[in-house]
């Protein structure tokens, strides 16, 4: 198993689903975990399952979406640890599916805000901290929509592929230079409250649950992968 005792590890989007379950296998594996969200009270459930499971956590709830949440955020980090060693980006929203020319302006606004700009603040406000650790990781959790377009997705679909573009070249810009490591993971089908909202109709029991994707993020923590690195996880995992 992996071991990842003494490090400081970052989840956005840790109040359920992929976020949530990633949260709890860091802190099984022996890291500090800092979980950040919107949802105060669903950050308190995932920070008590961590401490009833014997691991360490603490709570800062940010919405990515404000201008200065991502930067307070940092400072706070900043303040109490030298190093962040781990972030895992799993914060995503998902816009009305819809054609391109009925695209909600303010929807697609939303989502590129949270999706795209607020990764690239995340990327620009954290890179100090990774660099002062000796093996910084960072792990974006992106969708196949992102790279293999489908009709009614565009919204989301294009926040996400901006997104991943943004995160693509960063970690070409940091591999010569710095020991971080990046690593784009699309989850594929997962049991989660964003897909029960896509795929209204679908039964959920046919799709795996968050820990098989949080247990492999954790595992590719403990590889020496090349970045940047590219994988799907499958129902096998």
């Amino acid at each position: 198993m992996t071991d990842l005792t003494g490090q400081i590890a970052l989840v956005t989007g840790a109040s359920r689903g992929i976020g949530a379950a990633t949260a709890q296998a860091l802190a099984a594996a022996g890291a500090h975990v800092v979980l950040t969200g919107r949802d105060t009270k669903a950050l308190e459930a995932v920070e008590q399952a961590i401490f009833d499971a014997g691991g360490a956590a603490t709570i800062a709830p940010v919405d990515l979406s404000e201008g200065d949440g991502i930067a307070r955020l940092a400072q706070a980090i900043a303040g109490r640890w030298p190093a962040l060693d781990i972030l895992v980006h799993a914060a995503a929203v998902l816009p009305q599916l819809t054609g391109v020319t009925d695209i909600d302006q303010n929807g697609f606004s939303k989502a590129l805000t949270t999706n795209a700009l607020a990764t690239q603040a995340l990327i620009a406000r954290f890179d100090p901290l990774l660099r002062k650790s000796a093996n910084g990781r960072f792990i974006y959790l992106t969708t196949s929509v992102a790279t293999s377009p489908r009709a009614w997705w565009g919204a989301y679909a294009a926040s996400k592929a901006a997104a991943e573009v943004l995160v693509d070249c960063y970690a070409q810009e940091v591999r010569n230079v710095s020991k971080i490591r990046v690593a784009i993971i699309d989850p594929g089908a997962t049991r989660t409250a964003m897909r029960a909202k896509a795929y209204p109709g679908e039964d959920p029991l046919r799709n795996k649950e968050p820990a098989v994707v949080a247990d492999r993020v954790v595992t590719l923590l403990g590889e020496q992968f090349a970045s940047p690195h590219r994988e799907r996880v499958n129902q096998s995992q």
